[in-house]
């Protein structure tokens, strides 16, 4: 049991890490699959 908690404990870790370090670096989806006539953050809410 104590091997089936500690993987799901490194899961979640590197779930976020993950996460956190590619936003952090540019990488997110909306930055990679945007075109150059897309005006992110412009908008008015």
């Amino acid at each position: 049991m104590k091997a089936l908690y500690t993987a799901l404990a490194a899961c979640v870790v590197i779930a976020f890490a993950s996460d956190y370090i590619l936003h952090q670096i540019g990488f997110s989806s909306q930055d990679r699959q945007s075109g150059a006539a897309v005006r992110l953050g412009d908008a008015a809410e």
